[in-house]
């Protein structure tokens, strides 16, 4: 049943963003930043963890996961340093995904040689 949640909560969180993308006139990087937004927003109120909770990857890896992160890294932070973990926590909260996504990238750009569009 895990998989199935993860699934079916991961694909309507798709959908509803292609939904968003295709009836509005938002562009992408801005649906994008309001996605991580609205999940750090929705971890300080406390909705997000009972999300992750229920739905396993189906939350937590979307750009709402990433916000959740950050608030989380934040949050940390905070308490353990003070003012100045508002500015270090988010950066080492994430820090492994970004940098996996980095050299990931690089990776495939080595082995598929892509070209700029035209």
């Amino acid at each position: 049943m895990d998989y199935f949640n993860a699934f079916w909560v991961g694909g309507l969180i798709c959908a509803l963003v292609q939904i968003l993308l295709d009836k509005t006139k938002l562009l992408p990087g801005r649906v994008m930043v309001l996605l991580v937004c609205s999940g750090a927003v929705l971890s300080f109120l406390g909705f997000y963890q009972p999300f992750i909770e229920y739905a396993g990857a189906g939350a937590s890896v979307p750009l709402l996961g990433f916000g959740n992160i950050l608030w989380k890294g934040m949050k940390k932070a905070i308490d353990e340093n003070g003012f100045l973990g508002l500015f270090t926590g988010g950066f080492t909260a994430c820090a492994v995904g970004v940098s996996a996504a980095l050299i990931f990238s690089y990776l495939a750009s080595l082995i598929f040689h892509p070209k700029m569009k035209e």
